[in-house]
């Protein structure tokens, strides 16, 4: 090719990246004018025009941009990758000059004036080829990035220009420069640059090497390092700057002396002391250090507050901050009154379990002012890192103690009561099992030995009262469930709502509202109906947020209309909060065949159930709606066989089941009913329908059959009864084994109502249905 010849030929702007004759390599290409252009080279003849720009920062470059010359090279491949870049592998063929730039839509066009290599009388270059290989030799030797395969590959080369390019290609040289081996011409010339520079690459390498070497003697130089340390020393106490690292290690070393922590700890305190006095204040080790010995210092070693086992008091605490919890209040009360005669024992480990809002969290706070001890609370909602409770290892930034450690150095005592709430929420994930690290903590006969990642010491967490808080124990692993003393929480029934209301939420609601007392009065009436028809849940706080509601609307009318005084009253209620939200089952107005009432436990207290049975002409189909569930689907079936097996001696059709179709129905199918005590008020009134005997409306009923007709208990029979007491019902069929129950149950509630013990679902029909 001519040195005059030109060629048009799209262009591939390079950043940060130079390409001379001969080279072959792959680029990633993702802009899209170089992708255009790849691919206007590709339809061609697959030359392409490869030129560096001089700033790799911009993105779009213009004309201005680029340098004049570059490389005519060949794309021998391109491949499609996944995140839409191209992978290409090109081969450099000559230099090249720009003389036009067109930019197009699509891509860069130039016309390239292809440039020859000049060259010189043969034996000066020869003599300049054997200094390049010389001085490329040498380089090499001192070089860590290139071996001497390198000089293999380069030693047989017999043109000189070619041989310029290719070590050209090899150095680690500034862009600017390699530009410029790129765009001389003379070979002469271009050998002559090379050699200068990799003279001065070599001597730079050989300087970085007598700093390295120089370097690592001086570190080795311990006494050196201690005697520089010491000079420092000196020139701080002239200097008065007792701010600095001296005054930081006389102030831990005079904590650590003072502090009441073990032997044991206290000499690992002073040989970290020891090492963050060698550490330069400016390495990071140095903060890592000094956050441990705070950590031991600050920490309570045997610092505890006197329990106040006067049961009189506790006793007097708990029942002012919480009406109702008698087995709470009891449990508190047998560990002090134990504890008084022991004067030694081990914190118990209680889980307060119950649905939201019935006060599980407070009601640990009233335990911890009741015996006159520390109070310290950590949310385990959404826990996942096993750390959080173990703590970090100490080798990771930013290392800190476990939850349990951070609260014992918040409690400031070795003996405080330690909440763990929401116990249930903790979940599990790659960063390990955090329910399995709280095992050590709630473990009697370990905890006195609890081990923290961070602290690395063994801490004694035996005298803590720890206090769990759970909605749902069938979320807790049996392990960790195996090591607690369960305690439940039901929920209030209304008697108790009420007392609550009065005594606590309307007075704190009055105070908090800007009220005075004696301006905002609620009748009794109008907080039963707002306690029936207003909010339906285990604990109090819909029905505080109702009561606020109220005080709100109580301070617009006395501001607005001036008022000293507003009294709600039941009938004044439906206009202050708008329409009932809930109902509540009531008796039925007078007998009725094929419907038994019957008494339910739900998650915001008892409620009565109505079930009702229809008989048609059929061929013995059973079905069953309302939305029930296995258990109560299984209740009916169990019915429904009795019944068949005592068909004579209930006055019934023996051949009901091939003749009629029986229907039985939950009302309210929109909302999933389940559980085992509906079987024999199904029972009773699948016999009321089949003999036409009405089921008597003021009989309300609980309780599981077998099939030989037998009543198994059931459970929630508090809640149930006050339902059945709320609804009007006035008796009450029970199983016999469920008595013991009785005595939960409010002696006011207890004189309105006659309770019926049952064995047999004979007993239950004689009871509960009309005639003989």
């Amino acid at each position: 090719m001519s040195e005059k010849s030109i060629t048009q030929l799209p262009l591939l702007p390079l950043r940060g990246l130079l390409v001379f004759p001969t080279m072959v390599l792959h680029l990633d290409v993702g802009r899209k004018h170089s992708i255009e252009a790849l691919e206007k080279a590709m339809m061609e003849d697959n030359k392409i025009f490869l030129v560096a720009q001089k700033e790799s920062s911009i993105e779009e470059p213009t004309e201005s941009d680029l340098f004049e010359f570059g490389t005519i090279a060949n794309v021998k491949q391109m491949l499609k990758l996944p995140n839409g870049t191209f992978r290409v592998l090109v081969e450099g063929i000559e230099r090249g000059k720009i003389n036009t730039f067109t930019a197009t839509e699509e891509a860069f066009i130039v016309e390239v004036e292809h440039l020859s290599d000049v060259h010189a009388e043969s034996n000066q270059e020869a003599a300049l080829m054997r200094s390049l290989l010389d001085q490329f030799e040498r380089y090499i030797q001192v070089s860590t990035k290139l071996t001497k395969e390198t000089y293999n590959t380069v030693v047989d080369i017999e043109q000189p220009g070619r041989l310029a390019d290719i070590i050209a290609s090899h150095l680690t040289l500034k862009m600017s420069i390699k530009q410029e081996i790129l765009e001389t011409v003379d070979v002469n010339k271009r050998l002559q640059n090379l050699i200068y520079y990799i003279s001065n690459e070599r001597e730079v390498l050989n300087l970085e090497k007598k700093i390295g070497q120089r370097v690592k003697k001086s570190m080795e130089k311990t006494q050196k390092e201690y005697y520089l340390r010491e000079q420092m020393k000196a020139i701080q106490n002239e200097l008065g700057d007792k701010d600095g690292k001296t005054g930081d290690v006389a102030e831990l070393k005079r904590r650590i002396n003072e502090s009441p922590m073990p032997d044991r700890v206290r000499q690992i305190a002073y040989k970290e002391l020891d090492r963050f006095e060698k550490v330069p204040q400016t390495s990071g080790e140095s903060s890592v250090i000094r956050n441990y010995i705070e950590w031991l210092v600050n920490l309570p070693w045997t610092e505890q507050t006197e329990d106040n086992l006067d049961i009189d008091h506790a006793e007097e605490i708990l029942d002012t901050d919480h009406y109702g919890l008698e087995k709470v209040k009891e449990r508190v009360l047998e560990y002090l009154a134990v504890q008084h005669l022991t004067q030694s024992l081990k914190g118990p480990i209680l889980c307060l379990a119950g649905p939201p809002g019935v006060g599980k969290t407070s009601l640990a706070q009233s335990i911890a002012r009741a015996i006159n001890r520390k109070f310290v609370r950590i949310s385990l909602g959404g826990v996942r890192d096993e750390a959080e409770i173990r703590g970090h290892r100490r080798t990771y930034i930013g290392a800190m103690p476990g939850r349990i450690i951070q609260g014992m150095k918040k409690a400031e005592t070795i003996n405080p009561v330690f909440l763990l709430d929401e116990i249930d929420k903790m979940a599990n994930d790659f960063r390990g099992d955090p329910s399995a690290a709280m095992l050590e903590v709630l473990d009697p006969e370990q905890n006195s030995t609890f081990s923290d990642h961070y602290i690395e010491e063994t801490y004694d967490l035996s005298k803590v009262m720890f206090i769990a808080t759970a909605n749902n124990l069938q979320t807790i692993p049996r392990p960790l469930l195996d090591r607690m003393e369960i305690i439940s929480l039901a929920g209030y029934t209304e008697l108790e709502k009420q007392h609550i209301a009065k005594e606590h939420l309307l007075p704190k609601q009055i105070e908090e509202n800007g009220l005075k007392k004696g301006q905002l009065q609620l009748r009794d009436d109008a907080l039963l109906k707002l306690i029936r028809r207003y909010t339906r849940e285990a604990g109090v706080r819909g029905l505080e947020r109702q009561i606020a509601s109220l005080c709100r609307k109580a301070a617009k009318i006395i501001i607005s209309e001036d008022k000293k005084k507003v009294i709600i009253t039941e009938k004044q209620l439906e206009s202050l909060l708008g329409k009932p939200i809930f109902r509540y089952g009531m008796m039925e107005e007078e007998d009725q065949v094929g419907a038994a009432t019957g008494l339910a436990y739900t998650s915001a207290g008892g409620d009565t159930l109505s079930i009702e049975v229809s008989i048609v002409d059929g061929k013995g189909k059973l079905t069953l709606t309302g939305k029930l569930g296995d258990v109560m689907q299984e209740s009916a079936q169990a019915a429904f066989s009795y019944i068949r097996s005592r068909a004579d001696k209930l006055a019934i059709d023996p051949d009901f089941y091939q003749n009629k179709d029986v229907h039985i129905h939950v009302p309210e199918g929109a909302t999933p009913k389940d559980g085992p005590s509906a079987g024999i008020t199904i029972a009773t009134a699948l016999v009321s329908a089949l003999t036409e005997r009405p089921v008597r409306k003021e009989v309300g009923m609980t309780g599981e059959i077998t099939l030989r007709g037998r009543v198994l208990p059931i459970g929630g029979l508090k809640e149930k009864t006050l339902s059945a007491h709320r609804a009007g019902i006035t008796t009450i069929i029970m199983p016999k084994e469920n008595e013991k129950d009785l005595e939960d149950i409010p002696e006011s509630v207890k004189e309105d109502l006659t309770f019926i013990p049952v064995e047999h679902l004979d007993k239950v029909l004689e009871h509960a249905l009309v005639g003989e």
